[in-house]
């Protein structure tokens, strides 16, 4: 007689372990409510509402009548590590060479590669919050422990130096962070970054994961700063970027990595075991991107329009607080005043409760902030049309209204 077996229990703890993407989570359930016919704005997504530039399809294309089918190097076609190595130089002032390069299978591989070569078990990985959804769960799979460095409100989300030389051990290997950052939208300064980098520079053993996917979307007057471009930690500065923001390119999954040689050899031989080279007519796409930037341009200038519009709209509803993001493509207001209210039916305790509820009442997706280390705040994208972001936000607005 065969007895019934709990089918999670057959899954591999790591498995059973991993957290659900609160972004991804909250997308499905919104495909859910739309495919029943409600009229939901999805506003809990990362991706750009734009196409993919015109002259980077066209080289997609002429891969394909080419024949470029074939599988490519681990690493990337040299032709795209080439032109990143010149990237590096020209818009982040680091000197890396092409084989101080390698092309993965988006931003999010990139970062997941690096801790997997980088963490041992017990490792301590400290992480500045608020943080990307999958920081932590990644630091999980690479079987460290993520030490969680919160950026206060009043400091718009940003870690200080003084945080994070109480929070090194000697258990520390990497400290991550994002700059734009997912989901404030700071941006850390050329002087915030220098004095990180003098607290890194002491200790030795410690290395920087830097996740500047959303560079291209910096509001800044002075621009963007790379970590790695100061000579001190260069060599113990990983670089992740990649092509989904900037170029409207979410679906071809093409990220890369800037390091020193031998970190870039470990990524190498993990990912040559894991997916081999990414995706050939992707790759050659990518090559032409940085031929033309004004695509890029125009995208950073409509996401500040759709930036002050929505801060706008935010800061008059009352008990929401808003600061003012210096880049990427959301807002994250703290949403605590109205936790402990409710509509008769359902009590508000934290921000994933109140992100359901608008989602399930006013029929408008965003994100708890709990995922994101954050669980006063609201993830809302600003990644849509100026009409559906006036709109949802009047829903936000007439909703909470209902909260006593």
């Amino acid at each position: 007689m065969s007895v019934m077996v709990e089918t999670a229990n057959l899954l591999a703890d790591r498995i059973n372990n991993l957290e659900e993407s609160a972004t991804l989570a909250m997308s499905k359930k919104s495909r859910e409510l739309a495919a029943q016919g409600h009229k939901v704005i999805n506003l809990s997504i990362g991706e750009p509402d734009f196409k993919t530039p015109k002259h980077i399809c066209e080289a997609a294309k002429q891969a394909i009548d080419n024949g470029f089918h074939a599988y490519t190097p681990v690493a990337g076609i040299p032709e795209l590590r080439k032109v990143i190595s010149e990237k590096f130089k020209r818009d982040n002032n680091i000197d890396w060479k092409p084989e101080n390069v390698i092309v993965s299978t988006g931003a999010k591989h990139s970062l997941a590669n690096a801790l997997a070569v980088m963490v041992n078990p017990g490792d301590e990985v400290i992480i500045f919050a608020p943080y990307w959804v999958s920081y932590s769960e990644m630091v999980k799979l690479a079987e460290g422990t993520s030490v969680i460095l919160e950026g206060a409100f009043d400091n718009d989300f940003k870690v200080t130096p003084e945080q994070l030389e109480a929070a090194i051990t000697d258990k520390t290997k990497v400290v991550m962070y994002a700059s734009p950052n997912n989901p404030t939208g700071s941006v850390y300064s050329e002087a915030e970054l220098r004095a990180i980098a003098a607290v890194i520079e002491k200790h030795e053993n410690v290395f920087v994961l830097a996740d500047e996917i959303y560079e291209y979307i910096n509001f800044r007057e002075e621009g963007h700063f790379s970590i790695g471009s100061i000579p001190a930690i260069k060599e113990r500065v990983i670089t992740v970027n990649g092509m989904a923001k900037g170029f409207a390119m979410t679906g071809w999954r093409i990220g890369f990595i800037g390091a020193a040689k031998w970190i870039v050899d470990g990524i190498d031989k993990l990912q040559g075991q894991v997916t081999s080279g990414t995706n050939s007519i992707a790759q050659r796409a990518s090559v032409v991107a940085w031929d033309d930037m004004t695509a890029p341009e125009t995208m950073k200038r409509a996401y500040l329009v759709r930036r002050d519009l929505v801060i706008g709209l935010l800061k008059e509803i009352p008990g929401f607080k808003v600061n003012v993001p210096e880049g990427a493509f959301y807002a994250f207001p703290d949403v605590s005043y109205y936790f402990g209210k409710t509509d008769g039916e359902v009590i508000i305790n934290n921000s994933d409760d109140l992100s359901m509820w608008l989602l399930e009442k006013a029929f408008v997706a965003t994100v708890g902030g709990g995922s994101f280390g954050a669980p006063n705040c609201i993830r809302i994208s600003t990644a849509a049309s100026d009409e559906a972001l006036k709109e949802a936000v009047a829903r936000i607005k007439a909703a909470v209204e209902t909260l006593k």
